[in-house]
Formats: structure tokens, sequence, C-alpha cells
């Protein structure tokens, strides 16, 4: 009987994480630049204190999606979550269901306390939710979703 991948085992790869993750970000990301420059420039660029700095957005970015791919597999190497990636449609639906947990969370609550106590915003509402930011995550959940398990198999 073979035993089940545990989060330190050869099973689990950072390695798929971090690549769909980032490759996801750029997705992402073009979206982001392509429909709201501002988001990219001002919102994140800001979280580093580097407001009206695209390039600097683009660099946040990136890492921010790097290092929530790398969380992604983290997660699907628990035990009872790791089979997901036997099956594409499965492993698109958790980076879905993930990216919109980021969404809601990390971008809707997080992101804009982290903005006001660098001092790039005012207080806003909270949890800071649009339709755009939704769609944006959504993105990235279906791509770093189907990107992980072909990856994760090379």
């Amino acid at each position: 009987m073979a035993s089940r991948p545990t989060l330190f085992s050869s099973r689990w790869d950072w390695r798929s994480g971090a690549i769909s993750g980032l490759l996801a970000a750029v997705v992402m990301g073009a979206g982001i630049t392509l429909t709201q420059q501002a988001t990219m420039q001002v919102a994140i660029a800001g979280l580093y204190g580097q407001t009206g700095n695209l390039f600097a957005g683009w660099a946040a970015h990136l890492l921010h999606g790097t290092l929530f791919g790398i969380l992604f597999a983290a997660v699907l190497a628990d035990p009872g979550l790791y089979h997901l990636t036997n099956w594409p449609r499965k492993t698109v639906l958790a980076g879905i269901v993930y990216a919109l947990v980021l969404a809601v969370a990390g971008a809707g609550i997080v992101m804009p306390m982290w903005l006001e106590i660098v001092g790039a915003t005012a207080p806003g509402a909270i949890p800071a939710l649009s339709a755009a930011m939704l769609v944006w995550h959504l993105i990235y959940g279906a791509v770093l979703g189907v990107l992980f398990p072909f990856i994760e198999d090379r």
C-alpha cells in the first residue's frame, strides 16, 4: 500500500506551485494592467510605499502570485487533498475556490488595511470587493489550477 505524501515528502513540489503561481500572476496582472492600470500602479505598488510606480506594482504582484502559488501547493499536499491533482477539472476548481478566498481575505480585507497602515489610502470600506477584482482572482485561480498538475508531473 502506497503511503500518502506529507508536506515535507518528495511529493510536495513547491516549485510547481511557484511556477504555476508566477504564470497565473502574469496573466492576472495583464488583465489588471489592461483594464485598470491604476490598481497595479497605485494600490499594489502602494503596499510597499511605491504609489505611482507601475514597475513596483508588477514586482509586488508577481511576488505575491508566486508566494500564493507555493501556498496552493502546500494546501494540495494535505493528505486529504493531494488526489485533486490527479483530476485536472478538480484542480481547476480548487484553484478557483482558493483564489476566491484570496480575493475576499487578501484583497478585500488585508490589502485595504495594509494600504491604510502605510498611508497610501484613506480608510475605506471593508471588505473592499469589486466585480473586476473577483474576476481577476478567478482568472488567477483558473490558470493556477490548469497549470499546477501539468507542471507538477514534469
